[in-house]
């Protein structure tokens, strides 16, 4: 069986000899390339003659894999699935599972390093430092006693939860389906309005789909406090990003951290949130740190390993 890693998973070459090396033991055969292309035909090329597909975020569309013509399994090394053409999957009968929980550590810790920043002024404080300034005008906010709220109860999700607990906020959430260990830390369920309403701080971790698409838009963050911070480590279609930079620049709302664009970086200078008051963003990091990334392509092996044996893990389709 051919398996060909369509972009590099951001690891070292020692790392991957490890994480590869029971597929390798199993009599595999392994490709993995070492740059990442968005030229549609090269993608199609580096996947023709694969049996199982490897994509971490690089977009992989029908376009592609009707050229793919003998992939059977796509393992992908990433949570989200958006950007995978899974009807063409379906309809093809392509099996594909994600690489689920391998980044709740790291992105649960960005989110909470966003709302220290956005909260204390971090980014302004090390500018004014810099040039020989004081703290005049950047006394910031407290994270401890203050309601946070937590949209979407997934792994990420309930790990956000706990850490804010751990600081001393009074923690409530919205979501589709209420998780008992929530419950159990004595986190109550609101509605996303109460939620919007009631807090000090709002984390995102939904995925994006026709549901959550838009979520956040101008109406809900009309709902929002006005010293109220709006943090986003999700999906970046999740929020409505005009809408979000004109609360910031108006004073509706006090702040925001957001990670996760419309866009994969880089985010053009443009952006209404490159410009936005009270700011802080990152280029879709949080799921990056060493230790995740490792652990994803552990996950994204034994997923083939375990499809291989018909006990396929990690379901998407």
């Amino acid at each position: 069986m051919k398996i060909v890693i369509l972009e590099p998973l951001g690891i070292t070459d020692e790392k991957l000899a490890i994480a590869a090396q029971a597929v390798k033991d199993a009599g595999h055969e392994l490709v993995a390339y070492a740059t990442k292309t968005e030229d549609q035909d090269e993608l199609a090329e580096r996947g023709k003659d694969a049996d199982v597909l490897i994509i971490a975020n690089q977009p992989l569309r029908k376009n592609v894999l009707e050229k793919c013509e003998k992939a059977k399994f796509l393992s992908v090394a990433f949570t989200g699935v958006d950007h995978i053409d899974v009807d063409y999957c379906k309809e093809r009968g392509i099996a594909v599972s994600n690489a689920a929980g391998y980044s709740t550590n790291a992105v649960a810790e960005l989110a909470f390093g966003l709302a220290v920043s956005v909260l204390r002024n971090i980014p302004a404080c090390d500018k004014v430092c810099r040039e020989e300034g004081t703290k005049a005008g950047l006394v910031g906010s407290e994270l401890y006693g203050k309601t946070f709220g937590v949209v979407g109860t997934g792994a990420i999700g309930c790990k956000v939860a706990k850490i804010a607990q751990a600081f001393g906020c009074d923690v409530v959430a919205y979501s589709r389906s209420k998780k008992p260990e929530m419950e159990a830390l004595g986190i109550p369920y609101l509605s996303l309005e109460e939620l919007l309403a009631k807090s000090d701080i709002v984390s995102l971790h939904v995925p994006l789909n026709d549901k959550t698409k838009g979520l956040i838009g101008e109406k809900e963050i009309g709902l929002m406090k006005e010293n109220a911070i709006l943090l986003n480590t999700a999906r970046g279609g999740v929020v409505d990003s005009a809408a979000l930079a004109a609360a910031l620049n108006s004073g509706k709302i006090a702040g925001a951290g957001i990670d996760v664009f419309e866009m994969e970086p880089p985010v053009p200078a443009d952006h209404p949130l490159m410009t936005a008051k009270h700011t802080v963003v990152t280029p879709h990091v949080a799921f990056a740190s060493h230790e995740a990334l490792f652990t994803r392509a552990q996950i994204v092996f034994e997923n083939i390993l375990k499809w291989e044996s018909g006990s396929q893990q990690n379901i998407i389709c």
